[in-house]
């Protein structure tokens, strides 16, 4: 059956139907953009700005001290840190240096990390100072030999810079200090004993990873998601395209979502070194900040997620601050509700539409038009140079209009595979087309919808969660007999994780133990936020514990409630 692809009809004429990618290697447009723009601003951080000429320079020299300490071509690097000037600097100087970025969540407890640093072979990791002695216990446990150690103090103005080490000691109740020498090395210290200069690799773009990307799965073990430089570069330039009317060198992006989620990666960091805009970063989110920023920093695009829309439009003095520099926000993570767009649009006066995507596509494969025409509730329209149908769930054939199957893609930002992991790889890669498992329909103009994520995936606040994971740490605990985790409605976070227990005979507990139980083994937003104690739990004939049931009860609950 030929490809029906209706939204092409919709495409503006200054969107183009199919682009061509540049066959360079992802760090080319950090040296572009510092030769065409080198005193432009290219990062604001809490009062510190970086030109890109001095950004290129200092990712220059951090590649050459990784080179110096034996960094090889196609080895991997950690970075563990939040929104920073360093994580700019060790993600493009990693590439300058012939390295693959393995991008690593802050949040992660040490089970995580060291199932992360294991599986990507990772000798090299830069982190943050508050989370060395975390991170150095990895050293014993896996291949990790080399540890950059930053502070958020290392990129920050006088006399900010002399301060935060107090806030930071009266927020988490210690200093951390690092010395430098042997193989941990202080990272600004790295840079003032290195050269603006490195050794340049050959990069076959279409086949050399730049990226491993974590990400859950079925299985309840996170994968590395292969990005080459041509599936990073690819998605970069649609969603420039996408917003057409941006100005090269000219536009300021909110950089609020965080760099290790691939989204935040993409479409604020990336974006803005290949557009040349300036990017005003945040370590993390706080509404009142957030809404400061915005005000004196004026950023007219703001890629987000519907609980950061959620938050800023709850706070109290929302009215107080002037939003209008926004002009353009493409929502991704979660689904995106209708009141908080329309909302969101009144209040800024700029555009904010849903997009679609996954790790597996670098990740953008849908979006709304921003100027264009939009269908609410919908994800949008494949983006340039990208295909997409709807499998039937009964035929498996291409699905008719409105009729419910597996969404399937297409296009040059589909990774390569899963790091190490083929049979996985051969699972969801058929014939070119990345199998999503997310189950949609498209209408007959080429929108799609989203009817329901994949099977058993948690998508809280954004985060991407899976129930098995969690459910292996509650079978630790010595009390329980049965466990099982599931999704369910949030007003705020879009689902929130609940667990419900059985309790092995006489034993009995309460929520505050298992939640300190779960917090000693997993990142904060994957612990329970509700337990429920059961004398059993639903199961199919062969004894299968129906999570969807569960769940179903849990919407049934909220439906009589209401």
């Amino acid at each position: 059956m030929e490809l029906q692809q209706p939204w092409l009809d919709h495409y503006p004429g200054e969107i183009p139907k199919n682009m061509e990618i540049d066959q360079k290697p992802l760090q080319y447009y950090l040296k572009k953009s510092a030769e065409e723009y080198p005193d432009k601003i290219a990062i604001h951080f809490l009062g510190k700005k970086l030109s890109f000429k001095n950004l290129y320079n200092q990712s220059l020299k951090f590649a050459n001290y990784l080179q110096k300490t034996g960094l090889t071509q196609g080895e991997t690097v950690s970075i563990m840190l939040p929104n920073c000037p360093q994580a700019v600097i060790a993600y493009y100087g990693t590439l300058l240096a012939g390295g693959i970025v393995v991008q690593t969540n802050p949040l992660y407890m040490e089970r995580e990390l060291e199932y992360q640093l294991k599986d990507s072979h990772s000798r090299y990791i830069v982190t943050l100072d508050l989370l060395y002695p975390r991170v150095s216990k990895m050293k014993a446990l896996t291949s990790l030999e080399h540890i950059f150690v930053t502070g958020i103090k290392d990129y920050l103005p006088f006399p900010k810079n002399l301060i935060y080490p107090f806030i930071q000691k009266k927020q988490h109740g210690v200093v951390v200090k690092a010395e430098h020498g042997g193989k941990t090395h202080l990272f600004t210290r790295a840079l003032a004993e290195s050269k603006p200069e490195a050794k340049e690799y050959e990069i076959n773009v279409k086949e050399d990873t730049a990226l491993l990307q974590y990400t859950g799965g079925t299985t309840g073990f996170p994968k590395g998601v292969m990005l080459t430089h041509e599936n990073l570069v690819a998605n970069t330039a649609m969603c420039s395209a996408w917003m057409y009317r941006c100005k090269k060198g000219e536009e300021v992006v909110l950089g609020i979502l965080p760099f290790f989620h691939v989204y935040g990666m993409t479409t604020v960091m990336n974006l803005s070194v290949m557009q040349a805009y300036k990017m005003v970063l945040l370590p993390k989110f706080d509404p009142g900040d957030t809404l400061k920023a915005i005000q004196k920093e004026k950023p007219t695009l703001f890629p987000g997620a519907p609980t950061i829309y959620i938050a800023l439009l709850n706070h109290p003095d929302i009215a107080k601050y002037d939003l209008s520099s926004i002009d353009s926000c493409i929502s991704g993570s979660a689904p995106l509700p209708i009141d908080v767009q329309e909302k969101f649009e009144r209040v800024t006066g700029g555009k904010l539409v849903e997009g679609y995507g996954l790790s597996e596509a670098s990740p953008v494969t849908h979006a709304n038009f921003l100027w264009d025409q939009r269908k609410i509730g919908s994800v949008g329209v494949p983006w340039p140079n990208t295909k997409s149908m709807i499998l039937s769930l009964e035929t498996g054939e291409q699905a008719k209009p409105k009729e419910l199957g597996e969404i399937i893609v297409s296009g040059p930002q589909i990774m390569k595979g899963y790091w190490n992991k083929p049979e996985e790889t051969d699972a969801v890669l058929k014939d070119g087309w990345l199998y999503t498992g997310d189950i949609g329909y498209m209408d007959e103009d080429g929108y799609f919808y989203i009817a329901d994520r994949k099977k058993d995936m948690i998508i809280a606040g954004g985060f991407n969660i899976y129930p098995r994971e969690i459910e292996e740490v509650l079978y630790e605990h010595p009390k329980v007999k049965e466990a099982v985790v599931a999704g369910i409605p949030d007003p705020y976070r879009g689902e929130t994780v609940k667990a419900y227990i059985v309790l092995k005979d006489g034993e009995t507990a309460d929520e505050n133990e298992f939640n300190e139980f779960a917090r000693l083994h997993l990142a904060a937003y994957k612990v329970p936020r509700i337990y429920e104690f059961k004398e059993e739990l639903p199961k199919t004939a062969v004894g299968k514990i129906l999570r969807r049931a569960l769940v179903d009860e849990e919407k049934e609950k909220l439906k009589n409630a209401e």
